[in-house]
């Protein structure tokens, strides 16, 4: 499997659309904090977009909901895999990322057979509190020694600058959120990116 190295992370079916119009071809839906139905919604409505520009729509957290809605992937979290039915999303042939932040969590992300893992803060990010220390680049390289072939996600205070530089570290895929969703204008940030991580394929 092969994911695009440009890999932004938005919160609304709106967020999708303006994104895929601009070029992006991998974009994952992380909705927080909503009913179950308006969850349900955004990714029916994020699915559509994806199918119809091409692109592939990676669903955070909402197993469930991925499974009815026929989502291509889930991305979990450790605290989301405890709960997680993994036969079930496997039965349906939806393919898996898993977080991981140490040793431990990629030990026990590994052991779910996953079909890529994300590593991170690389940097300090100000989405949100973080408990674990900025991994910087040099975990880059050990992770992806640890996983072999399976795709590597670089997460966490990745901007466009700093994207070659997980890049070339070893990271398959660079995520972006508050470097696109805060740019003065996000379109022209989104073919920056594409443009510049598109660039070593």
């Amino acid at each position: 499997m092969i994911l695009d190295r440009f890999y932004p992370i938005v919160e609304s079916s709106s967020w999708v659309d303006r994104l895929t119009e601009a070029g992006a071809r991998l974009i994952q839906l992380r909705v927080k904090d909503k009913e179950t139905e308006l969850v349900r919604s955004e990714i029916r409505a994020s699915l559509a977009l994806c199918a119809a520009r091409g692109a592939q729509l990676i669903v955070n957290d909402y197993w469930r909901l991925a499974i009815e809605e026929r989502a291509d992937f889930i991305h979990l979290g450790q605290e989301d895999l405890e709960g997680a039915d993994l036969k079930a999303i496997k039965a349906k042939g939806i393919r898996l990322g898993v977080s991981t932040h140490n040793h431990e969590e990629l030990e026990r992300g590994l052991s779910t057979e996953p079909d890529y893992v994300a590593l991170g803060p690389i940097y300090p990010t100000i989405l949100k509190k973080m408990p674990w220390a900025p991994q910087e680049l040099d975990r880059i390289g050990e992770w992806k020694q640890l996983i072999g072939d399976l795709p590597l996600v670089a997460i966490g205070g990745i901007t466009l600058e700093r994207a070659p530089l997980c890049l070339a570290a070893g990271a398959d895929s660079a995520a972006v959120v508050t470097d696109i969703v805060r740019a003065a204008d996000p379109d022209a940030r989104t073919r920056e990116w594409i443009a510049a991580t598109r660039a070593s394929d």
